[in-house]
């Protein structure tokens, strides 16, 4: 079973070797995104709320290039700066994530470079 590298112009282009998602057989897996412009490579939203808009937008490219989307996703884990961006964050994520049942999430307290305060990668089980 060989794996396959996903790749859209409507997610950023990774900074270092690795693709944005790859599958194998039935798994997906997203690499960490942010919350860049795929356009323009700028930060998108000046707060933890704004760039999990952003970063979702990033994440459900992939997903649909890939032909899935977060109702496949089984686990996600974010990386937060802050804790203070928790209460923020789960706001938005509430509201983005979709229908139950919902993924299993872990949550991890990290350095980002520049003015980022978020990443998020997906692992999906697909049909």
């Amino acid at each position: 079973m060989s794996k396959t590298a996903v790749s859209t112009e409507n997610a950023p282009k990774p900074p270092a070797k690795f693709s944005q998602a790859v599958r194998k057989g039935n798994l997906l897996q997203v690499a960490g995104q942010v919350a860049f412009d795929p356009a323009t490579g700028a930060i998108v939203g000046d707060d933890v709320a704004g760039q999990t808009r952003q970063t979702f937008k990033n994440i459900e490219a992939v997903l649909a290039e890939a032909g899935s989307s977060l109702a496949d996703a089984i686990m996600v884990r974010v990386y937060l700066t802050d804790t203070a961006h928790f209460a923020p964050f789960n706001e938005v994520y509430n509201e983005l994530i979709g229908d139950a049942p919902h993924a299993a999430r872990t949550t991890v307290y990290v350095g980002l470079p520049g003015e980022l305060l978020v990443e998020i990668d997906v692992l999906c089980v697909l049909d």
